[in-house]
C-alpha cells in the first residue's frame, strides 16, 4: 500500500527503494524527541546519519553508479527533517551525469530541498504558478541552507558554492569560506566534454589534502597562485568590452589563465589521462581547456573564443567515446 510507505524512484537509474513507514520510524526510535521544523535548518548529526544509514544499508545499489547511496541518504535526511514520518513517493528524474564535475549532487540537493519545502507548506507556494521563479530571495536562502546540509552528507566538507549557484544562478566567487555573487558582463562560451570517467569528490579532495601534508610550503604556493588566477578571471568577466579587438584581448587573457590553472591542478594531482587526452585534442584546434569540478575524471571545459567559433563550426571534436556540448556563460 503506497499510503503507508516511503518510496524513492530514481527513474534514470532504474532504482526503486521502498520502506514501510513503521520501519522508517523504528530506525529513528533511538533519537530523542525529534521536532520537525522546515524553517529551522538542522545539520545532520552523527546519530541521525546512523539512523539514515540503517535504512540505506538495507538496499542494494548499482555498483557502476557512483554516489547513489550518498544521494539517497541526503534525500532521506531532507525529507524526514522537513516533512517527518509521512508516507510519500519521491520521483527523481535527471539527465545530469553523476560524478562529472558539473554539480549534479548540488542540483539534486537543491531540487530535493525545494520540492520537500514546498510540500511542507513552508514556502507558501501557489501550485498553479511557476513555483521556482516565484521564490523571493529569503525563501531561496532557506532552500539553499537545507541543500547545503544535504551536500555535506554527500561530500563531507563542501564549499557551498555549487548549491548556491544551483539555487540563485549566475556566478559566485568563493574565498576563505565567504560566497560573493558577482555580475557577469563579458560573455563566455564553453564546450563541455564528458570523459565518462567517474570519481568521488571526497576521494579526490582527500588526495589533495594528503599531498599538502607532505609538501605544505609548495602546495600553499600552488593554492595562492590559483587564488590569484581566480581573482583575475573575476575581474575580466566583470569588465565590459566595447569592440572585437578588446573582446579578443580579454579572451586571450582567459586562455592563458585557464592554461595556468590547469597546470596548477596537475600539480595538485587531480588531473587524469582522459583529461589530458581531451586537452591534447582541443589544443590541435588551438583551443584552451581545463578540468572542472574536483578532477580525477569527469568533465573538461574548453573556451570557445568568438573569433574561433566560425572555424570550429565546420569541425567535429571527438575523443574516443566522449560526448561534448556547449554552454553559454553570459
Amino acid at each position: 500500500d503506497p499510503n503507508v510507505h516511503l518510496t524513492i524512484k530514481l527513474t534514470d537509474m532504474n532504482v526503486c527503494l521502498t520502506w514501510p513507514m513503521q520501519r522508517v520510524e523504528a530506525a529513528f526510535q533511538c533519537l530523542d524527541a525529534y521536532i520537525v521544523d522546515p524553517l529551522c535548518i538542522k545539520p545532520c548529526s552523527t546519530d541521525f546519519l546512523h539512523c539514515v544509514a540503517s535504512l540505506v544499508d538495507e538496499e542494494e545499489f548499482p555498483e557502476a553508479i557512483i554516489g547513489v547511496a550518498e544521494g539517497v541518504s541526503a534525500l532521506l535526511y531532507l525529507y524526514i527533517s522537513i516533512i517527518g514520518f509521512k508516507p510519500a513517493t519521491v520521483i527523481v528524474p535527471s539527465d545530469l551525469p553523476l560524478g562529472s564535475g558539473l554539480g549534479s549532487s548540488a542540483a539534486f540537493c537543491v531540487a530535493t530541498s525545494g520540492a520537500v519545502l514546498a510540500l511542507s507548506g513552508a514556502l507558501n507556494l501557489d501550485s498553479l504558478q511557476d513555483v521556482w521563479l516565484s521564490l523571493d530571495e529569503s525563501k531561496q536562502a532557506i532552500v539553499n541552507k537545507w541543500a547545503f546540509e544535504g551536500e555535506k552528507i554527500i561530500h563531507g566538507r563542501p564549499s557551498g558554492i555549487d548549491n548556491t549557484v544551483s539555487t540563485f544562478g549566475n556566478l559566485v566567487k568563493y574565498k576563505s569560506g565567504h560566497l560573493t555573487h558577482i555580475q557577469q558582463i563579458f560573455p563566455v562560451k564553453m564546450l563541455i566534454t564528458n570523459t565518462k570517467v567517474g570519481r568521488k569528490t571526497k576521494a579526490v579532495v582527500a588526495g589533495v589534502s594528503e599531498r599538502w601534508s607532505r609538501h605544505p610550503k609548495a602546495m600553499n604556493a600552488v593554492f595562492s597562485a590559483v587564488n590569484d588566477i581566480s581573482e583575475e578571471i573575476s575581474e575580466i568577466i566583470q569588465a565590459p568590452s566595447s569592440d572585437d579587438i578588446s573582446i579578443s584581448e580579454q579572451e586571450g587573457k582567459l586562455e592563458e589563465l585557464m592554461e595556468m590553472n590547469q597546470g596548477l591542478l596537475q600539480c595538485m594531482g587531480v588531473s587524469h589521462p582522459c583529461i589530458e587526452a581531451v586537452l591534447q585534442t582541443t589544443s590541435k584546434y588551438k583551443l584552451c581547456s581545463k578540468l572542472t569540478g574536483a578532477g580525477g575524471g569527469g568533465c573538461v571545459l574548453t573556451l570557445l573564443p568568438k573569433c574561433s567559433l566560425a572555424n570550429i563550426a565546420t569541425h567535429s571534436l571527438k575523443v574516443g567515446g566522449n560526448k561534448s556540448g556547449t554552454t553559454n556563460m553570459g
